[in-house]
């Protein structure tokens, strides 16, 4: 099984970033997808979820408007388009596949720094 992140960087504050994140070794039909992100001195917070049929997604009120979040089921891949990035962004953001409570995969993560 792995989950592997792309596409952080650093960006200037009002701008945008897009995070991929592929996967492999599961049924990635069967999984619902997430987006999660730890910033120093800060517990994890979970930033957007898309059901595994894509049909119900739900985003953390800080990153609403700002943030999508999308899958490919053909490309295995997962997205998070990130728009008006704010200081506040700044986290090392982490992909997640869970199965209910029954599994629960992650990546290694991306760091996201948004600096003037």
């Amino acid at each position: 099984v792995q989950l592997v992140e792309s596409g952080g960087g650093l960006v200037q504050p009002g701008g945008s970033l897009r995070l991929s994140c592929v996967a492999s070794g599961f049924t990635f039909t069967s999984y619902n997808m997430s987006w999660y992100r730890k910033a120093p001195g800060k517990e994890r917070e979970l930033v957007a979820t898309i059901t595994n049929t894509g049909g119900r997604i739900n985003y953390a009120d800080s990153v609403k408007g700002r943030f999508t979040i999308s899958r490919d089921t053909v490309k295995k891949m997962v997205y998070l388009q990130m728009n008006s990035l704010k200081l506040e962004d700044t986290a090392v953001y982490y992909c997640n596949a869970a199965l209910g409570r029954l599994r629960d995969y992650w990546g290694q993560g991306t760091q996201v720094t948004v600096s003037s």
